[in-house]
């Protein structure tokens, strides 16, 4: 039998929708897709204060059967040569026991109409290489590798730790 699936933007000022997002968010981390291991004692302290504060958070969260089983963790952001809002998703995780069953697609599916509310002119995320069930997801979902000019190249994501 099929649970019932449920997504929707989650309330960090409730307790539970917060716990979920810390108890999600700790295992995408974990994951070997994540960061390979759990949230450090300093970023389960800090990330729900840090992310009620900062001014361009949205939660998502899916539930199965009432219970919550996917996150992800987004923030508008400014497109300037569209001159138009995006959302970047930055955290996109389901519970390994929950994948294969559509929670992704109907996760990414509430993000994308969130964001059309928003006036926003696309969706950006980042993704390992080699994370294929992602990928097939994100591409069901519209995704592509960016390509602005052709005859650039693609783009690439690239970051500097501070």
């Amino acid at each position: 039998m099929n649970a019932a699936i449920t997504t929707f933007e989650a309330d960090l000022a409730r307790e539970d929708h917060a716990a979920d997002t810390l108890r999600l968010l700790d295992a995408y981390s974990a994951d070997p897709m994540g960061d390979g291991h759990p949230l450090s004692d300093r970023a389960r302290r800090d990330l729900i204060p840090g992310l009620r504060k900062h001014p361009t958070t949205h939660v998502f969260l899916a539930h199965a059967d009432g219970d919550a089983v996917g996150l992800a963790i987004c923030f508008l952001g400014f497109s300037t040569f569209a001159a138009r809002r995006l959302l970047y998703v930055m955290d996109f995780f389901v519970q390994p026991t929950h994948r294969g069953r559509g929670i992704g697609k109907r996760l990414m599916d509430t993000i994308a109409a969130r964001a059309r509310e928003f006036g926003c002119c696309r969706l950006t995320l980042e993704v390992q290489e080699n994370n294929h069930h992602a990928r097939r997801i994100y591409a069901a979902a519209g995704f592509e590798q960016a390509v602005y000019v052709p005859e650039a190249g693609v783009g690439l994501c690239m970051h500097k730790p501070l």
